[in-house]
């Protein structure tokens, strides 16, 4: 198999994920068998070890797994944005490294990725949801409020599960979008949309954490993300006052 011209780069950024990392990868790699793939790790230095466990495990040249240690500009969206701008492959899919993003999705939203300029991994269409249903009505409601205030055309604005052509995303693919948290979701999407991007959801389902913990906090993720949708909504009101 040809690893310098992956058919799909893979992006997990990850930070304390030892337990979760090495299950996801297998994972991963049993769905992608039938093309090229290469799978980026892009670590925050974890202090538990995640990317020095993945380098160990998966060194050589004949692996498709890359490990990136990042030592400064730390954060998830940064993590992402250098994970894309390293990916060889035009195609390049973003998930999380806690098993929320099943990877059993990624053989759909690779056939649909040719019809389309991003898929992303929605929890608001049918068949999608979570298994936690307190977070997944609050976060149902709060994806509601950011769609009608943004006009967004997605239902799931903070899925971070998405595959995408890397050329089509190009003009996006900056340190102004790429910052923060969760929230660089919000402001991708917004700006896709502007580009007239076709955007194409698929259900997915989130599962409860299996391993580790979660780095989120919901009250400082609804201040963060808030911030984030008023900005872009009073942007563009100055922007375009009509």
């Amino acid at each position: 198999m040809n690893r310098l011209q992956p058919d799909l780069s893979v992006i997990l950024p990850t930070y304390n994920e030892s337990e979760n990392i090495i299950p996801l990868i297998e994972a991963i790699s049993k769905n992608l068998r039938e093309i090229n793939y290469e799978i980026i790790i892009c670590d925050d230095n974890s202090p538990d070890g995640t990317g020095l466990l993945t380098k160990k495990t998966y060194r050589g040249q004949t692996s498709c797994v890359r490990t990136i240690i990042r030592k400064k500009d730390k954060g998830l969206a940064r993590s992402i944005l250098e994970g894309i701008r390293e990916a060889k492959s035009n195609l390049v899919t973003v998930m999380d490294t806690d098993f929320n993003h099943n990877p059993d999705k990624l053989p759909e939203m690779y056939r649909l990725i040719h019809e389309s300029d991003i898929i992303v991994g929605s929890r608001y269409v049918k068949g999608g949801g979570m298994e936690n249903r307190w977070r997944n009505f609050l976060s149902l409601i709060y994806n509601r409020v950011i769609r009608f205030i943004l006009k967004l055309p997605t239902h799931d604005n903070l899925s971070g599960f998405f595959m995408f052509k890397k050329r089509k995303l190009q003009p996006l693919l900056t340190a102004d979008i790429f910052r923060g948290y969760g929230d660089y979701f919000i402001r991708l999407l917004f700006e896709a949309k502007k580009l007239k991007l076709a955007i194409r959801e698929i259900p997915v389902f989130y599962p409860n954490r299996f391993y580790g913990s979660s780095k989120s906090q919901f009250m400082d993720m609804f201040f963060l993300y808030s911030r984030t949708v008023i900005s872009l909504f009073t942007r563009n009101l100055i922007k375009d006052p009509d």
